[in-house]
């Protein structure tokens, strides 16, 4: 799911309308977490929720979304919640609370797009208004209307809400929309408020651990190690970058399985490289970090997110993982306490925080792609510096947001260069491209524009071949790749040898269908093999490689056609355990 912010919002024109809730306080005050008295003690402002936004696949009745809308307000006990917050003395603010509403009415009011005005600015007028930490309710539902598929956009106040939960409410949603409401009710985020104030005290260790990394930073929350320019809020800047596409986000998690570590783990370890390279100091970052441990926590709604700290001295794999796993301790106790000592949480221009989620992972699942959702960040004036990557199924994304000053983008972007070039060095170079046959080591890579000779001298390199390419003009070879490229369903893929040679080639092609109980398949196209490489193993490993890019898109089943007339190609292919159990037919168009 793609990572977006609010002024890169793409939206087309239609009728943009809002759901106007209308809620009460039953009298009930119930606790605030730590994260959200933090969060709302500065107060009422713009920019402070998170949304996500879709498309549905047709028009939908208003009514009917209302009611969807409503009954997943009636299953999260948080969007049934307001703060308010308690005059102070003079300069100063009163006490925050948090009281139990309930949902009195509702009601579509229109909001208008101005002449020349974008729709996502009309879109953030209304949520900035709206889903403030003392608006009550602090979420809303918009629905922009067009002839053929709606758009709806979810926001929510950061209190009530994060990632995970976005998720959440989304599926809640479509689920009472297609009129499949889960029976099972899921415990309010106040009740996880309440375990955590139960919970024992952090050991000493913990302790002592926070004043060392904080201590390290100047006794606040860690900050960005290179220069942001002038202290204080600034205009935003923010980078939203697409780091790895699907096939080379599994060969870095394939690296990390051979390390031994997390998808994530390996990450930190590019981060603690270029940090010690470009400052020469650890890696030292706000690292927040999920507080749903146990299961009934999975289909909650809430702010179930703890800030930890990370520090990374060592880019080895292990060490980093090490790291990481420290992070998720340091961040499993009732922060109150462990903030004590410095008052609350010791935050300074410049913080640096870095968020993960790996979608896959999740119990909550929606096809994102389907609906083109998308998570969409508010439009704030940093001082610091919010790094979140997303892994799904199409790859691994990251958003950035930080200070627009010219110090700013040149370290951050720099950093994120950096940051993106060293991810797909250790993609190119992982585990998942080495073929070893015998004491050979051969690669397996995506097929670049300068491999083109090779791989058409290499089709040609047969009875058929010979006959059927033309080895003079590569014009149209260079045209098919620039369409493969671009496509991720397709792999064209060549093999080199030690030296860097092509030596192979193979196209890969990942088909979905409806046959077969909704069988994808991997299709098996253009193997070749020089003849010097032939017969000793390669054609194999080539096989084995493909079946397993097969299985990490999800296909179960692979097929190939040959030529009749190869006889030996057939045998080759059924040791490996293919059937001749179709007969093809081609003909010219």
């Amino acid at each position: 799911m793609r990572l977006s912010n609010v002024a890169h919002l793409r939206l087309p024109f239609g009728r943009l309308r809002g759901l106007d809730v209308s809620v009460a306080p039953t009298g009930v005050r119930l606790p605030l977490s730590f994260d959200q008295a933090r969060h709302a003690a500065a107060g009422d402002r713009p920019g402070s929720w998170m949304a996500i936004c879709f498309t549905l696949p047709a028009p939908v009745d208003p009514d009917r979304l209302a009611a969807a809308w409503l009954a997943v307000i009636a299953r999260h006990g948080t969007l049934r919640t307001v703060m308010t917050q308690e005059p102070g003395e003079p300069g100063g603010a009163g006490a925050l609370q948090l009281h139990e509403a309930e949902v009195t009415g509702s009601a579509w009011v229109d909001h208008p797009i101005g002449p020349g005005q974008a729709v996502h600015e009309a879109l953030q007028q209304v949520l900035d208004r709206t889903c403030t930490p003392l608006s009550a309710p602090a979420h809303r539902l918009c629905l922009l209307e067009t002839v053929l598929r709606p758009t709806v956009v979810i926001a929510a106040d950061h209190s009530h809400t994060d990632m995970w939960s976005m998720l959440v409410i989304l599926r809640d949603l479509l689920s009472e929309l297609d009129g499949t409401p889960s029976p099972e009710a899921v415990p309010a985020f106040v009740e996880h408020t309440r375990s955590l104030v139960e919970r024992p005290p952090a050991p000493e260790e913990v302790h002592r651990r926070w004043a060392e990394i904080l201590g390290a930073s100047g006794d606040v929350m860690p900050r960005f190690p290179l220069p942001l320019g002038e202290s204080g809020p600034h205009p935003e800047r923010v980078e939203v970058r697409d780091v790895l596409d699907v096939d080379e986000s599994s060969a870095l998690s394939a690296q990390a399985r051979a390390d031994g570590v997390s998808t994530l783990s390996e990450v930190v370890s590019a981060m603690t490289a270029i940090t010690l390279d470009m400052v020469g100091e650890p890696l030292r970052a706000v690292f927040p970090v999920h507080s749903r441990y146990e299961a009934r926590w999975h289909d909650a709604v809430g702010w179930f997110i703890a800030n930890s700290v990370i520090e990374s001295a060592d880019p080895d794999p292990a060490a980093c993982a090490a790291a990481v796993k420290e992070a998720v301790r340091l961040g499993s106790w009732p922060l109150a306490e462990v903030m004590a000592p410095w008052g609350g949480m010791p935050e300074a221009p410049g913080m640096f925080a870095v968020s993960w989620l790996d979608l896959r992972r999740l119990p909550v699942h929606v096809d994102a792609a389907g609906l083109e959702a998308q998570y969409v960040g508010a439009e704030t004036r940093p001082d610091g510096v919010m790094l979140w990557f997303i892994l799904d199924d199409s790859g691994l994304h990251l958003r950035c947001r930080y200070p627009d000053t010219d110090e700013a983008r040149a370290s951050v972007g720099g950093w994120l260069d950096a940051l993106v070039l060293a991810l797909r060095d250790r993609a190119a170079a992982s585990v998942r491209g080495e073929l070893h046959v015998g004491e050979r080591t051969f690669r397996v890579r995506r097929a670049r524009r300068e491999d083109v000779p090779a791989m058409v001298a290499l089709l040609a390199d047969d009875e058929f071949g010979a006959e059927r390419e033309d080895t003079g003009d590569h014009t149209r070879y260079e045209k098919v790749l620039d369409l493969l490229s671009r496509d991720r369903t397709h792999l064209l893929a060549v093999v080199t040898d030690e030296a860097g040679r092509v030596v192979g080639t193979e196209q890969l092609t990942i088909i979905p269908g409806l046959s077969r109980a909704g069988t994808t398949r991997l299709q098996i196209e253009g193997v070749r093999i020089a003849r010097t490489e032939r017969s000793g193993g390669l054609g194999t490993a080539m096989l084995e490689w493909a079946h397993e890019h097969g299985r990490t898109r999800g296909a179960t089943l692979a097929q190939l056609a040959t030529d009749a007339s190869r006889t030996r190609a057939h045998a080759f292919y059924e040791r490996l355990g293919y059937a001749p159990s179709h007969i093809g037919y081609k003909r010219a168009l």
